[in-house]
């Protein structure tokens, strides 16, 4: 059996921010695969964010929303106060903005593919943490190794 113990890095951990909910992933030690930790409100998210600080987080990854065009649109100063917030609580940890542009749509794109019911993919938080865990992988499948 493989000895993956020394290749294993600290976290990876995604923000997908959004007025009412905020889905958050997360890589799997060796940076492979990104999995989702669920949604939640700001003063949730920061108390899951402290526990996985924890236990070793080597960047934060957040969805940084453009229009089409790479221009600035209504979320787009909301996400830099709320990544102010995160540098202000979190100042040991890496910060990294990263490309949101279409990433909700291609989540449920996804979850449509995978045969997820209708109703499903209508409960409340399925596509923000489904857009997190999208824009982790996608970052990650970018990365070299």
């Amino acid at each position: 059996m493989a000895d993956f113990s020394s290749t294993a890095k600290p976290r990876l951990l995604a923000i997908d921010y959004g007025s009412k909910r905020i889905g958050l992933a997360k890589s799997d030690p060796f940076h492979l695969f990104a999995q989702s930790v669920g949604t939640f409100d700001e003063p949730e998210l920061f108390a899951q964010l402290r526990l996985l600080c924890a236990e070793g987080v080597g960047k934060i990854l957040v969805g940084y929303p453009t229009s089409g065009d790479g221009s600035a649109n209504r979320m787009t100063a909301v996400v830099e106060q709320f990544i102010a917030r995160l540098k202000t609580e979190f100042p040991d940890t890496p910060i990294e903005p990263i490309d949101e542009f279409g990433s909700s749509k291609k989540a449920m794109q996804i979850l449509v593919q995978s045969g997820v019911s209708k109703k499903a993919r209508g409960q409340k938080g399925r596509l923000d943490k489904a857009a997190a865990a999208l824009l982790l992988q996608t970052y990650l499948d970018t990365q070299p190794r």
